[in-house]
C-alpha cells in the first residue's frame, strides 16, 4: 500500500480529497497547518493530523492540496525531506508551469486536474445531477501530466488522480503546457469570461423590462439546445437567421485577435497573475 502525505488536508479541496482517500488503496497521512482545518477533519471525518516530518517519513506520494500561491513556499519547505524516488502531485498546472517547483531531479512531479462533471451527462441520481463540482456522485473526466520522472510512474500518478477525483469516467494524458492551455486559457480566460458576459447580458434585458424568471428560463434553455448542436450532442443545424445573428454577434462582441489569449506569452502572463 503506497503512502500518501496530503498537505492542506483540511482545506476546501483537501477535505474533498480526504473523503475520497478514506478507504482507498492508499495509506493516507494528513497535514494541515490551520486549527480550523484540523478541526474540520476531526469533526467531519474523525481524522487526526500529523506533523510534516511524520507524514514525509518513508512517503511514496506527496499531494499538495494547497492554493496555487502557496505551492512554491510549501514545496520548498518540504522538498529536502521528500525521499528520493517519491512523487509530488500538484492539482493544477499553474505553479509547475511557472517553474515554482524545487529542483529535484530524483523526484517525480505529476499534475492531475478535474474536468468537472459535463453539462451533457447521463447521471441517474439526484445526487449525481446536483454534483456540479465533481468528486462526490457525478462522473467526470480528469487530465494528467507527468512533468518529470520515469515513464513507469505515470500509472501511479493516474491512479492517484482517479482516486482523489472519483468517480472518474475518462482519464486524459496531456503535457503541462497543454494543461495550461486548458486552464487558465480555455476554461477561465475564455469560458468563464464569456459565461460572465452572458449573465451580464441577461441582467441587461431584465433592466430593459423583461421579467427575470422569463429571461433566465430563456437563456438557460437556449444554452442547452444551442450547446447541444454546437458540440455535436444532437444532430441539427441552425436557421439562416440564427447563423446571421452569430456572424454579426461574434464580430460585435469579440476582438479580431481574441485567440491571442492562447499564445505562450499570454498564458505565462495569466499564470503569473494567479501564482
Amino acid at each position: 500500500m503506497s503512502k500518501i502525505a496530503l498537505f492542506g488536508a483540511g482545506g476546501k479541496m483537501g477535505l474533498r480529497l480526504s473523503k475520497n482517500l478514506a478507504g482507498s488503496d492508499f495509506e493516507t497521512v494528513h497535514v494541515e497547518v490551520s486549527s480550523a482545518g484540523r478541526a474540520r477533519l476531526k469533526s467531519e471525518l474523525g481524522i487526526e493530523c500529523q506533523d510534516a516530518d511524520a507524514a514525509l517519513a518513508d512517503v511514496d506520494i506527496v499531494v499538495l492540496a494547497v492554493p496555487d500561491t502557496a505551492i512554491k513556499s510549501v514545496s520548498e519547505s518540504i522538498i529536502d525531506r521528500v525521499p528520493s524516488g517519491a512523487m509530488v502531485v500538484c492539482l493544477d498546472a499553474a505553479a509547475p508551469f511557472a517553474g515554482h517547483l524545487p529542483d529535484r531531479s530524483d523526484v517525480t512531479y505529476f499534475v492531475s486536474h478535474p474536468c468537472h462533471p459535463p453539462i451533457f451527462n447521463n447521471e441517474e441520481t439526484m445526487a449525481g445531477r446536483k454534483d456540479y463540482f465533481g468528486g462526490v456522485a457525478a462522473q467526470q473526466g480528469i487530465v494528467n501530466a507527468i512533468m518529470q520522472g520515469p515513464e513507469s510512474d505515470y500509472a501511479l500518478g493516474e491512479k492517484v488522480g482517479k482516486t482523489i477525483f472519483a468517480p472518474v469516467a475518462r482519464s486524459h494524458r496531456v503535457t503541462v503546457e497543454q494543461m495550461a492551455l486548458l486552464e487558465p486559457g480555455l476554461s477561465e480566460t475564455v469560458c468563464a469570461s464569456l459565461l460572465d458576459v452572458m449573465k451580464d447580458a441577461m441582467d441587461e434585458v431584465v433592466a430593459r423590462g423583461v421579467p427575470e424568471d422569463a429571461a433566465r428560463d430563456f437563456l438557460l434553455g437556449h444554452m442547452n439546445i444551442l450547446g447541444a448542436v454546437i458540440f455535436g450532442e444532437v444532430e441539427g443545424v441552425f436557421s439562416d437567421a440564427c447563423n446571421k445573428a452569430i456572424e454579426f454577434g461574434k464580430t460585435a462582441l469579440m476582438r479580431d485577435d481574441w485567440k491571442r489569449v492562447f499564445e505562450p506569452d499570454e498564458i505565462a502572463a495569466s499564470i503569473e497573475r494567479i501564482t
